[in-house]
């Protein structure tokens, strides 16, 4: 075909499609620095948790106290989702992560000076329940808040990423803050004390994400307030209950988290099963994270997915394969490889359904619905820790991971068969 206008040498040269640069997003100024932010906050918390742990079992002698933690946590989760969710549609969601990423660094300040003057562990736990009152909060407005910072096509691209950011901090963090605190035991020769530099330099890193945000130059524009009522409080699980593809992929989710979870029970593998000690049990911990990581940056390297609906199927059934070859292993390396296989693939999990409850949900309910979905998971994440263990305790530790990888296959072909529009589903960058 010749141009009007312009003779066959003059006919400009077809351009080719622009290629893959997984780097792309990375140039968004707004989105490096929510991602930088985020980081940064999330490798002060992974400091934190070794640090709580480790002071209150050198001040009170008893796993009860350390249990205590994490329903002091999950309290918050399930009295303030439902607000949380109402208040990031309602209000500039920019705000709120700043204002409780503020909360936050407050929270580590009395912890630093409780932990320095020894005052009683119950201050602990208040200081963690305003902590964890705040995160409840902050998660459904910071996550319904990045679909404002890159384009459709990129979404999925840095969800990638952000994901990576967040395992990069699960790996470097707990070794950070172990650091820290013989650190500061060396030199100060108190143990319990020794916590508290990482309580301090978790407030220093809240503060300065909240800095970070606010550099961001976007914003989210309320559209129409609604009040505070039942109805708009149940908004997000009515949408969820309406939308099959997010119905079926929370509930792939939480199932598989609940059943296919052996991460509770690693202390047990690493002391009576790989007799490996309290070092293989280091590296066993390490190796979900390290999976993930791995994983988010190979598929920052890759084109978008083609059929994310399948994937995603796919990912959780390997999953749940390896907690069965972790069940049944007694080589250390052969169990550390299937808990590296397993976080790889649950990051793959993690991106589409991520994605997918961002992408297809209004935004005037998306931080309705994403307090639905960090309720499921941090249940689940809870509650499997919990049925890991006393499956375990009635039975044992091998059965209570093998049978929950041969539950978690079996809760994928029942929502492929539930929810056929999950296989179905193609580009996780394309219009619905």
């Amino acid at each position: 075909m010749i141009h009007a206008g312009l003779s066959p040498d003059e006919v400009p040269e077809p351009q080719l499609a622009p290629a893959h640069d997984p780097y792309a997003v990375l140039r968004n100024r707004d989105f490096l620095l929510y991602l930088t932010a985020r980081f940064i906050a999330s490798l002060g918390q992974q400091m934190l948790t070794v640090a709580v742990g480790w002071e209150l079992y050198e001040r009170t002698h008893s796993a009860l106290a350390l249990g205590l933690v994490g329903l002091t946590q999950m309290g918050p989760m399930i009295l303030f989702t439902l607000p949380a969710g109402h208040v990031a549609d309602n209000f500039k969601r920019k705000q709120i992560i700043i204002a409780m990423t503020a909360v936050i660094a407050c929270a580590s300040l009395g912890l630093t000076v409780i932990s320095a003057v020894q005052a009683p562990v119950v201050w602990v736990y208040l200081c963690l329940f305003a902590a964890g009152a705040a995160r409840t909060f902050l998660w459904p407005a910071s996550s319904a808040f990045l679909p404002h910072l890159v384009s459709r096509d990129q979404f999925s691209r840095a969800v990638t990423w952000s994901s990576g950011s967040f395992h990069l901090s699960a790996v470097a963090g707990p070794a950070a803050g172990g650091a820290v605190i013989a650190l500061t035991h060396h030199l100060l020769g108190t143990h319990a004390a020794s916590a508290a530099p990482v309580y301090g330099l978790n407030a220093l890193f809240a503060l300065v994400c909240l800095t970070l945000i606010g550099f961001v130059h976007r914003s989210h524009v309320v559209a129409l307030k609604e009040k505070m009522t039942t109805r708009s409080l149940v908004a997000g699980f009515k949408f969820v209950f309406a939308s099959p593809v997010i119905l079926g992929t929370i509930t792939l989710d939480l199932f598989a988290v609940l059943l296919g979870g052996a991460t509770a029970l690693l202390p047990v593998y690493a002391k009576d099963i790989l007799l490996t000690g309290p070092t293989g049990l280091g590296l066993l911990q390490a190796a979900l994270p390290v999976g993930s990581l791995v994983c988010a940056l190979w598929l920052a390297h890759r084109p978008p997915m083609q059929k994310a609906g399948r994937t995603l199927l796919w990912a959780v059934a390997v999953f749940g394969l390896a907690t069965i070859g972790f069940g049944v292993s007694r080589a250390f390396w052969l169990s550390f490889s299937m808990l590296f296989v397993c976080g790889f693939v649950d990051n793959v999990s993690v991106v589409v359904r991520h994605t997918l409850v961002q992408l297809l949900t209004p935004d005037e309910k998306r931080g309705r619905v994403s307090a639905v979905n960090s309720l499921f998971i941090g249940t689940s994440n809870e509650l499997g820790g919990f049925e890991s263990g006393l499956v375990a305790h009635l039975i044992t530790p091998v059965f209570s991971v093998v049978s929950g990888g041969m539950g978690t296959i079996l809760v994928v072909i029942l929502v492929a068969l539930l929810w056929p529009e999950i296989r179905k589903y193609g580009r996780l960058d394309a219009p619905h």
